[in-house]
Order: structure tokens, then sequence, then C-alpha cells
């Protein structure tokens, strides 16, 4: 199916309309997921059939450009696929507005299910969320628990891991698996199709300003496949990390929001300023000055001192690419300041 990208304007009053009866639905998006991708489909296929009493689940796949037959297995489970145009830049927020547009045709679903391809839906997590947004009428978007599949597999996954583990109860955002409400999505304009990462929490920030909440619950939600084993994997996502900042920022960085200020800020002074400066004393100054770098060492050791949930040891390496990936952060960033002054398009980051 040709992607198609509008959406029904409504009103952005959040209760100016009644909620549609026609239950739940899902927007799984992905590229190259193999059996990943049918082990999220099965899962979200059994989720939905549950919480739907009877009446047909729709799920819409989303393809950026996959070469592994990932179309064609999708349709074989029954999922209508959308295939993105090839001839514009792919990005996740992308993906969702032409999941969500095709949603759009044919009876509108009450909640939408966004998932990652890459991920498989705890098989009570849907029932749970929909009862807690029933409870919640002025809930827009409810998340839960999302978990590394393989977290053995590396220091890499261990540390997405860490990063799921997020506080309970009211959030400012969500990430990209969320149980949401279909209108206040739509009349907020959904997802920032140019954001290359962080456009969820984006989303939230207008969700948030339109009168919306955000909630985390103590529920398990998703298994996900990160699949980091190499250090440039790691590098490259914390880049595309540093960029959302920087562009989030960029866009809700006054007062009262301050949208991933802090993350940006914290990213240059660590992985430019500091180092900027060091460098430059050293040099007026006499090299014995390069012994400053070691804040670096000093910032790892107070990182891993404050972790008491963890052994020591993982505690320290956890810490230590923490500290490292602020270096990668940091170019990120830059990498979007360069390309705003040039006035070019962001070009996705992705590191599997």
């Amino acid at each position: 199916m040709n992607e198609r990208t509008d959406l029904t304007a409504l009103k952005t009053d959040p209760l100016s309309h009644p909620l549609p009866v026609a239950g739940a639905a899902a927007v799984v998006v992905g590229r190259n997921e193999g059996e990943r991708l049918l082990r999220c489909l099965a899962s979200v296929r059994l989720n939905l059939d549950a919480v739907n009493g009877g009446m047909a689940s729709r799920i819409i796949y989303v393809d950026s450009g996959s070469a592994d037959g990932s179309v064609a297995a999708a349709r074989a489970t029954g999922a209508e696929v959308v295939e993105l145009d090839l001839t514009r830049p792919f990005t996740a927020a992308r993906a969702r507005n032409a999941g969500l547009a095709l949603l759009e045709q044919g009876d509108m679903p009450a909640y939408v299910q966004f998932i990652d391809g890459d991920c498989e839906l705890d098989r009570d997590w849907l029932a749970t969320a929909k009862a807690f947004l029933q409870d919640h009428p002025r809930a827009a978007v409810v998340c839960g628990r999302r978990r590394e599949r393989y977290p053995e597999a590396s220091v890499y996954n261990a540390l997405c891991d860490r990063e799921w583990d997020t506080p309970i109860g009211p959030a400012r955002a969500c990430g990209g698996d969320a149980l949401m409400r279909r209108m206040p999505v739509v009349a907020v304009g959904a997802y920032d199709p140019t954001l290359i990462a962080g456009e969820e929490p984006e989303m939230c920030v207008r969700l948030r300003a339109a009168g919306w909440e955000i909630f985390r619950i103590d529920a398990e939600m998703t298994l996900h496949d990160a699949a980091i084993t190499r250090f440039g994997q790691f590098w490259k996502r914390a880049r595309r990390a540093g960029h959302a900042f920087a562009q989030g920022a960029a866009m809700h960085g006054n007062p009262p929001e301050r949208h991933f200020v802090a993350e940006t800020r914290r990213a240059l002074l660590w992985g430019a300023v500091l180092p900027a400066l060091i460098l430059l004393t050293a040099l007026c100054f006499g090299p014995a000055l390069l012994l400053l770098a070691l804040i670096y060492p000093l910032q790892v050791a107070r990182l891993a001192l404050r972790d008491r949930n963890r052994p020591r040891g993982t505690a320290l390496v956890q810490a230590g690419l923490l500290t490292v990936s602020k270096f990668a952060e940091a170019a990120g960033a830059a990498s979007f300041y360069w390309r705003r002054l040039r006035g070019g398009p962001s070009r996705l980051i992705e590191y599997k």
C-alpha cells in the first residue's frame, strides 16, 4: 500500500470528542527485523484479539525499505502493510504517521498501540494499559516496563535495559512503545517527521501543552532486542541521542518546558567544552595541565558510587560508558547545529 501522511484535523480540546467504539489497533514500524518482526506481529495479534471482544483487529506494519522479505512476511500474517517512499529520507516518526494515517480510513480505533518491530508485546500488556486509560480520562499515553531480551549478551544491551528502567507515575514523555488515545495524538499533529530521533518526547510536549497527561505504570510491556554487540553501534546510538537532544532543545527549550536543555548542556560540557578547555590550558601553560583530564575518571567513579543497585564492577563499566557517551552525544549535537547552519535536512543515524 502506498504511503499516506495526511491526518484528519481534529479540535485540540482534550475532551471535546466522544471516544470511538472501534477498540484498539496497532502500528508497527521496522526495517530488516527478520524473525524479530514475526515475533512482534504475533504478540500484537494476541493482545489485540484479547481486548477487542470479537471485533476485527487491525495491525498496520510500516516498512522503511527492508531487503529481507519483511514486507511479504508481514502480509502473510494478515497485517496491512505500508511501504514508505524510498525517495524520501526514512524516520521512525514518518513511519508512525503513515501507519496512523491508514487507520484514519474506515473504523477509527479509540486506542493505538505503537511498537517497534524489534520488540515483543507482553501478553497482558494491552488489557492492562487499556484499563488504565479508561480509568484515567486525562491520560493520552501509557507505557510500562520495556526490558532487553538479552541483557547478558553485551554490556551495551545491559546499559539499554538500565535505560528502560524509569520511574513509575506521571511522566514527561514516553518511548517508541506505548498505548495512546488516537484522537489527541491526531489533534496535536502526531509525530514530527523531520526528527531522526526523540520524536516521542517531542510529541509528548505538545500533548501535555494541550492538557493531556503521560503515565508510566508498573506493568510489563515489551521485550526489546537492541542487538548492540560492538562499540561502534553504541557510539552511533549515543550520537543519535545527542542530535535528538540538540534538536529538541532548539524546538522547545524555552521556559517553562526546557525540553532536552539539561541533556544538551551535559553533552556539550563533558563532550566538547571541557576537553577543549583542558587542551587549550595545556597548550598555553604547559603539558602538565593535561592532568586536568583526570576529571573524567573521577566522574566515572562518582557515577559508579551512586549506583548502589549493581555489582561494583558492573557499575564501573556502565559509568565508564555513560561518560564516554557524552563525546558521542556532543558530536551528534554538533551535527545538528552544522546541519541547521547550512539549512540541510537531518540524516538518519542507524546503529544496526
